[in-house]
């Protein structure tokens, strides 16, 4: 008898350093995956005096017409979109680290810990890829439209004719011929964008390609 009770208390104590033993490897594994998750990266955001040295930079560049008051409004996105397109960064409107340094503007000592980021130096493609929607049925790609260079002359003719523009007719969607664009669109009634769009073209009387048609007929 004696040696039953013996026996079976041998194996509770077996079962229950079992139990112990599968507990603890579990802990260890939560805390393996809870230091293997990588950290979210700090977020790179302009201060007011550098927001205030851009649109200074982008005044002089005819590439905006308000105030330097340091204020991230939608006039001064644009201006920046227009900056990094001809600088040939990815067009966002935001003033990430690439875009600062392009401009020329210093960077804080904080700022500078934060590493460029290859989506903000990439140019976006012509084309946006097909991406699902909540529905799951994929969207449309979503075309830019383009002036070709015939049309950039033929507008910087108009534009020099206007005496909006000075330069030469380059077939160049240069800042000279955006800031020419710019004052011919506010005396038109045009949303000024400094951009040869379809809406301007057609103001001007400059026929579109049939390519350029197909894609307004889309939108």
């Amino acid at each position: 008898m004696i040696r039953k009770i013996f026996l079976m208390m041998s194996v509770l104590l077996m079962f229950t350093g079992a139990i112990y033993a599968q507990g603890g490897t579990t802990g260890t594994t939560t805390a393996s995956t809870d230091a293997a998750k990588p950290k979210r990266p700090p977020i790179f955001s302009p201060n007011k005096d550098q927001i205030m040295q851009v649109q200074k930079i982008l005044t002089d560049k005819k590439l905006y017409t308000g105030t330097s008051d340091g204020k991230y409004n939608d006039a001064t996105r644009a201006g920046i979109k227009s900056f990094q397109k001809d600088a040939g960064l990815r067009v966002t409107g935001t003033l990430n680290r690439a875009t600062l340094e392009k401009f020329g503007v210093a960077l804080t000592d904080k700022q500078k810990l934060i590493p460029v980021t290859a989506s903000s130096t990439t140019p976006e493609t012509e084309k946006t890829p097909k991406t699902p929607s909540a529905t799951g049925t994929p969207k449309k790609p979503t075309t830019i439209f383009r002036a070709n260079a015939d049309q950039i002359n033929a507008a910087q003719k108009l534009l020099k004719d206007k005496s909006f523009y000075t330069g030469e007719q380059t077939g160049k969607l240069d800042e000279g011929t955006r800031g020419g664009l710019k004052k011919y669109q506010e005396a038109n009634g045009i949303k000024v964008t400094g951009t040869l769009n379809a809406v301007t073209l057609e103001k001007m009387g400059i026929a579109l390609t049939d390519a350029q048609k197909a894609s307004q007929s889309q939108e």
